[in-house]
C-alpha cells in the first residue's frame, strides 16, 4: 500500500509536504488563472466588465460549496476509514459521493436557470453591469453539474492519498482555462461570457481526468453502482461534515454579496478595487488553504491510527502558516500599489485599491489559523464544532459589515473584513479548547458527533 507510507511512516515534514504541496501548487495555479481572468478583462479597459466578474464570485462560491458538501464530507470519512483498513466501506462512500454530486449539480442548474434574473439583481448588478453579470452566471449554472463534480472528486481523490493526482487535475483545469481565455476574449470577442466558458471547459477537463483515474488507477475508489447505497449511516457521516462546509461556503458567498452591495453604493470603482485586491489576496490565501486542506487526510488517518503523529502534523502546519502569512504580508505592505497597477491604469482604482489591499491582507494572519482549526474539526469528525464555525461566518461577519458601514462608511466596510475574521478565529480557538479532550482519547473510546 504505497499511499499509506506517507500516512503513517514518513517524517512529519515530508508527510505534510507530500499531502499539502500538490494542493498548494494546484491552488496557486488556479488563483493565477482567476487573476489572469481579471488581467485579460482589464486589457479591455472596461471597468463595468471588471465589476461584473467581481459580482459573480458568490455564485462560484455556492457551486464550490455544493461540491465540498459531498467532497469534504465524503473525503474526510474515507481517510478515517483508510486508517481503520475498511476498504469496502470506502468504495461505498466514493460511489455515493459521485452520484450525489451529480444530483446536486443538476438541482443547481434547474434552480439557477429558473431564477437567473432575480439572482442577477440580487448580486447587486448596476444597470450597466446587469447584462454582463447575467451572461457569466448563466454559463456557470449550465455547467453546474461539472463544477460541483470537479470540486467533489478533487477532495475524494486526495482523501485516498493521491495528492499528485489531485494537483494534476487542478493543473488541467487551469491549463485549459489559460489557453481558452485569450482565444475567447480577443479572437472570438466574447468578453465576459468567454471568461465563464473557458472556466467551465476547464472544470469539465478536470472531471474527465479524475474519472479516468478512479476507473483505471485507484486502489480504493469506485463509481460502480454495485457499491452505491443510500444508507442512513453513509449519508450521516458524509453530511455531518459536508453540511457545515457547504454552509460556510454559502455564507462566504452571502458575505461577499452583502459586501459588494455596500461597496456598490460608492460606485463601480469601489467594487472593482475590492475585486482586484481580493484576487491578489487569493494567491497567498489559497496557498495557506491548500496547506491546511492538504493536511486534512493526514490528520484524519492518524486520528484513528496515531494520535501523537496527528498532533505533530498540526504543530508543524501551524508554524508553516505563520511563516507564509508573514512573508506575503511584508510584500503587500511595501509594493501594494504596484500590484494593483498591474490590473488597471485608472489612477482612482490604484489609489483605492492600494488602501484596500493593505487592510484586507491583515486578515491573512487570522484566516490561516482559522483554516487549520476548521481542517482539524473536519478531519476528526467534529460535526458540531464544524457547524459552529460555519454559522460564525455569517452570524459575525454580516452584522459587522452593517455596523461598521454605519459607523465609518467605506473605511468601515473594508475594516469589517479583518474584524470579522478575527472574531471568527477567537470562536474557533474557544471551541477547540473545549473539545480538546475529544481529540486525545483512543478511537475505541470515542464516539463521533
Amino acid at each position: 500500500m504505497e499511499n499509506t507510507y506517507y500516512f503513517d511512516k514518513a517524517p512529519i515534514a515530508k508527510a505534510v509536504a507530500h499531502f499539502s504541496l500538490p494542493m498548494m501548487l494546484g491552488m496557486s495555479v488556479s488563483v493565477i488563472y482567476t487573476i489572469l481572468n481579471a488581467y485579460f478583462i482589464g486589457l479591455l479597459h472596461d471597468s463595468v466588465m471588471m465589476t461584473a466578474i467581481t459580482l459573480t464570485l458568490p455564485i462560484f462560491s455556492v457551486l464550490m460549496a455544493l461540491g465540498n458538501l459531498i467532497g469534504v464530507g465524503g473525503g474526510t470519512f474515507i481517510s478515517r476509514l483508510l486508517g481503520e483498513k475498511k476498504y469496502d466501506r470506502i468504495k461505498e462512500i466514493s460511489s455515493f459521493s459521485f452520484y450525489a454530486s451529480i444530483v446536486l449539480g443538476i438541482i443547481a442548474l434547474i434552480v439557477g436557470i429558473i431564477s437567473i434574473n432575480g439572482i442577477t439583481t440580487g448580486l447587486g448588478a448596476s444597470i450597466a453591469a446587469f447584462t454582463y453579470t447575467k451572461q457569466y452566471i448563466l454559463v456557470m449554472f449550465i455547467g453546474a453539474p461539472f463544477i460541483v463534480l470537479n470540486f467533489s472528486l478533487e477532495q475524494i481523490v486526495r482523501a485516498e492519498g493521491s495528492a499528485m493526482v489531485s494537483m494534476f487535475g487542478m493543473f488541467i483545469s487551469v491549463g485549459i482555462n489559460l489557453i481558452l481565455d485569450p482565444v475567447f476574449i480577443f479572437a472570438f470577442h466574447w468578453g465576459v461570457p468567454g471568461v465563464a466558458t473557458a472556466t467551465l471547459i476547464g472544470n469539465i477537463g478536470a472531471v474527465l481526468y479524475y474519472s479516468w483515474h478512479i476507473i483505471h488507477k485507484s486502489e480504493y475508489l469506485t463509481f460502480s453502482k454495485k457499491y452505491f447505497k443510500i444508507e442512513k449511516s453513509v449519508v450521516f457521516e458524509v453530511l455531518k461534515i459536508g453540511i457545515p462546509v457547504a454552509i460556510m461556503g454559502a455564507l462566504m458567498g452571502l458575505t461577499a454579496l452583502v459586501f459588494n452591495n455596500f461597496a456598490a453604493s460608492y460606485g463601480d470603482a469601489a467594487v472593482a478595487a475590492f475585486g482586484i485586491s481580493q484576487r491578489i489576496l487569493q494567491f497567498p490565501e489559497l496557498i495557506i488553504m491548500g496547506l491546511c486542506e492538504g493536511v486534512v487526510p493526514l490528520i484524519a488517518y492518524n486520528f484513528t491510527a496515531n494520535k501523537g503523529r496527528m498532533k505533530s502534523a498540526i504543530t508543524f502546519t501551524s508554524m508553516t502558516v505563520a511563516v507564509i502569512a508573514a512573508i506575503f504580508g511584508i510584500i503587500v505592505f511595501f509594493i501594494g500599489n504596484h500590484l494593483i497597477g498591474i490590473f488597471t491604469i485608472d489612477a482612482q482604482l490604484i489609489e483605492v485599491g492600494s488602501y484596500v489591499i493593505k487592510v484586507i491582507f491583515l486578515s491573512l494572519f487570522v484566516t490561516g489559523f482559522t483554516f487549520l482549526i476548521i481542517g482539524i474539526f473536519q478531519a476528526t469528525g467534529q460535526g458540531k464544532a464544524a457547524m459552529i464555525m460555519s454559522l460564525t461566518q455569517g452570524l459575525i461577519m454580516i452584522p459587522i459589515i452593517f455596523i461598521m458601514s454605519s459607523i465609518a462608511g467605506f473605511h468601515g466596510i473594508i475594516w469589517s473584513i479583518f474584524i470579522g475574521d478575527s472574531l471568527t478565529l477567537i470562536v474557533g480557538v474557544t471551541v477547540l479548547y473545549f473539545i480538546r479532550n475529544k481529540l486525545s482519547v483512543n478511537i475505541e473510546e470515542f464516539e463521533f458527533d
